[in-house]
């Protein structure tokens, strides 16, 4: 039906940049808000930013300032620069979307593998 599939991650050292991105394929009529998550090692899965259809964006206190999510509605494609990247930034980025595909009302959230991100000396 529809498969998100994350690229981007790798390893970095504290105070580098990456850009993650994520995209949506398959069966897709619309989309509505598409995210991402993150979960460290031993630590819940947590919402890093996440955009509206409309460009509205929501961020972790923990990232503000430092993260940019964009969205490519024509591509179905979710993006998160990040920045000045710390340790604690290390974790498994996962991408989010709420879809409806055709032949529906409603719209399911669905989730990709995860890319890992790993920020080191």
């Amino acid at each position: 039906q529809v498969q998100l599939v994350e690229s981007g991650g790798g390893l970095v050292q504290p105070g580098g940049s990456l850009r993650l991105s994520c995209a949506a394929s398959g069966s897709i009529l619309s989309i509505n808000t598409m995210g991402w998550y993150r979960q460290a090692p031993g630590k819940e899965r947590e919402l890093v930013a996440s955009i509206t259809i409309n460009s509205g964006t929501t961020y972790a206190d923990s990232v503000k300032g430092r993260f940019t999510i964009s969205r490519d509605n024509a591509k179905n494609t979710v993006y998160l620069e990040m920045n000045s990247l710390k340790p604690e930034d290390t974790a498994d980025y996962y991408c989010n979307a709420h879809v409806r595909t055709w032949g529906t009302t409603y719209f399911i959230a669905y989730w990709g593998k995860g890319t890992l991100v790993t920020v080191s000396a």
